[in-house]
């Protein structure tokens, strides 16, 4: 039944609001639950809240062609429709439906039903406060980030928070006033600041959808983190240090629970950007060479062990709850959100169609910028690429095929020249929406570090880690291999025998590019500004293809006020596709104006 739940949460969510998808689906009137059929206890408001993010999956496509092909990562293929080349050109109609902001107010509507419904539940003791609590604030952290999403895209967009009984009223929500970007991040922010900080933890243990894991999937990373989401926020709105403090959290989970007492592998690796491996049962997931780190051929390029393995690992028995009176974790120690596509269940996978060029439709491939990113780098055996590219797209029958998304859709050998089926037939599209990493975090955690002038700070997490940046030549660590700062800007990665042995949390952290085996990025001129550029540069090299390269390059861009930070970026891809709109699309994006979608509900 939870699969099911999980899954067929299109269609269950509709259910959850009533009437409220009668248009979409056509159901009878007969199909359609009263709220007092639907919200009698925790059990069916645990069922509305899991019926919402099957709901909130449906955006996956939508979310990952807004976010890449508008930038600079993701270009278009021969096969690509009208509206993905409007998307890639720069010159979107209003009834292009990857613009279409529709889906994404079916879901706030949809969260505004369940926060009502929910506030009448604990008004009648249906809930207690506290389970209320929880799950208010997931509901509130979910819709920020839709609301977020509609705002980098469209600038200004409506602002609803009130329920509204029919999807068909959708129409109705253009008329009410909208606010722009700048307005709508401190809005998100007040939002999300009445939540009280116990509850922008993860659920707890007491949840029982959550501590338990389901047919292999883990429900630990199906929600949304909202402190990440805080941190994202207070980022956009220049509050560095907030957002430094946000990301801090993130990355000190380990040793906030504990895990120094009761597992040191876990305290050493969760999200802290290691070399090694968190357990046994789970390889390393760093660039690594099998044996002879100066044999190409070694590179570790599969699906449990090395840097491929973030996205391609059996996800079975990666939940950590061995602690009592905490909140419920997962142990991987790299995702933090994620939710799983599965053949048995709707919605269906969207990636294989947009990527795969085997039963899929080849919509969308690397652009040759990212590749020659990729390219440009050099490893610390000084081969002269990134090994993260190999593993990000593959050559697919002669063609450059995105292929983080299709390792449980298809298997290559080493060479990528060969594929097979993971599943039993080309309908068995399974597969993951990845949403939020540890990765994401340390590089935004950066760019607040150095926006707040810990410029040697940032350099070490994007480049080598803490230990390596802050070593010295004595054999006594006592005051080496630490950043001796004030909150959230306090790293300890000592690692020495002399005066004592000491090891410390973060001795095994190697930063970004250590852990992808490539050597220091150059600081050239302006070291916040180069800095800076490194960062975005790297989640570019880190993150392709993931959803997070437009919103970053809109937020520093506006954070300079410098429209080229953009606009040459999307230029440089255009004109490496020998594309004849490159000069008129740079031209146009010059203007900040032209950055952002018409806002039009279909």
């Amino acid at each position: 039944m939870f699969r099911k739940i999980i899954f067929n949460l299109a269609v269950l969510s509709c259910v959850w609001v009533g009437s409220s998808c009668k248009e979409v689906f056509d159901l009878d009137p007969e199909e359609a639950l009263t709220s007092q059929q639907m919200y009698r206890d925790i059990f069916d408001a645990d069922a509305a809240i899991i019926g919402l993010y099957g709901k909130f999956s449906t955006l996956a496509k939508q979310y990952v062609v807004l976010n890449e092909l508008r930038a600079d990562l993701l270009d278009v293929t021969d096969n690509a429709d009208v509206a993905l080349r409007e998307i890639n050109n720069h010159n979107v109609t209003e009834s292009n439906a990857y613009a279409n902001p529709r889906p994404y107010y079916e879901l706030i509507l949809n969260c505004n039903d369940i926060l009502k419904n929910f506030k009448m539940m604990v008004e009648t003791n249906k809930i207690k406060r506290t389970e209320y609590n929880q799950r208010y604030a997931d509901v509130i952290a979910l819709r920020s980030w839709i609301y977020l999403q509609l705002a980098i895209h469209y600038n200004s967009v409506p602002y609803i928070t009130e329920s509204i009984e029919k999807i068909g009223d959708v129409s109705a929500i253009a008329s009410k006033p909208a606010i722009p970007l700048k307005e709508m991040i401190k809005q998100l922010i007040t939002d999300m600041e009445t939540i009280p900080s116990v509850y922008l933890d993860p659920y707890s243990l007491d949840n029982t959808f959550v501590s338990n894991n389901v047919d292999g999937y883990s429900p630990t990373t199906f929600f949304i983190n909202k402190t990440i989401l805080l941190g994202d926020l207070y980022l956009w709105d220049n509050q560095f240090t907030k957002a430094a403090t946000m990301y801090k959290y993130i990355m000190t989970t380990s040793d906030r629970l504990g895990f120094e007492a009761t597992d040191i592998n876990v305290w050493y690796h969760l999200y802290k950007i290691t070399r090694g491996q968190i357990s046994s049962g789970m390889g390393p997931i760093a660039v690594s060479y099998d044996a002879n780190i100066n044999d190409e051929n070694r590179l570790l390029d599969n699906n449990s062990t090395g840097w491929r393995s973030i996205f391609a690992r059996d996800r079975s028995n990666t939940t950590y709850n061995g602690l009592s009176n905490t909140s419920n974790i997962s142990r991987d120690p790299e995702w933090l959100w994620l939710l799983p596509f599965d053949n048995k269940f709707l919605p269906e996978n969207p990636f294989v169609e947009l990527f795969s060029n085997v039963g899929g439709k080849y919509l969308l491939q690397p652009s040759q910028q990212v590749q020659d990113m990729w390219n440009s780098q050099t490893q610390t055996n000084n081969f002269n690429f990134d090994a993260r590219g190999k593993m990000s797209y593959k050559t697919v029958n002669g063609k450059p095929v995105v292929y983080k998304y299709l390792y449980n859709y298809l298997n290559p050998n080493l060479t990528g020249s060969v594929i097979s089926l993971v599943g039993k037939s080309l309908q068995e599209k399974n597969g993951r929406w990845f949403l939020n990493r540890a990765a994401n975090v340390h590089l935004k955690f950066a760019e607040a570090a150095n926006r707040e002038g810990r410029r040697k700070l940032a350099f070490a997490l994007l480049n080598s880690g803490v230990a390596s940046v802050y070593n010295g030549t004595s054999t006594d660590k006592t005051n080496l291999m630490n950043t001796f700062d004030v909150p959230p800007f306090d790293f300890d990665a000592r690692n020495g025998d002399a005066p004592v042995r000491y090891r410390s949390s973060w001795h095994l952290a190697t930063g970004i590019r250590g852990r992808a085996m490539l050597k220091n990025t150059e600081v050239v001129g302006d070291s916040t500004i180069a800095i800076e550029n490194s960062i975005i540069q790297e989640g570019a090299l880190e993150l392709a293809f993931e959803g997070h390269r437009w919103g970053d390059l809109v937020r520093v861009a506006l954070r300079r006020e410098d429209p080229t930070f953009l606009a040459d970026k999307v230029y440089d891809k255009l004109r490496k596709a020998n594309n004849p709109n490159a000069a008129a699309v740079r031209s146009k994006l010059m203007n900040k104006e032209n950055w952002f979608l018409p806002f039009k509900l279909q």
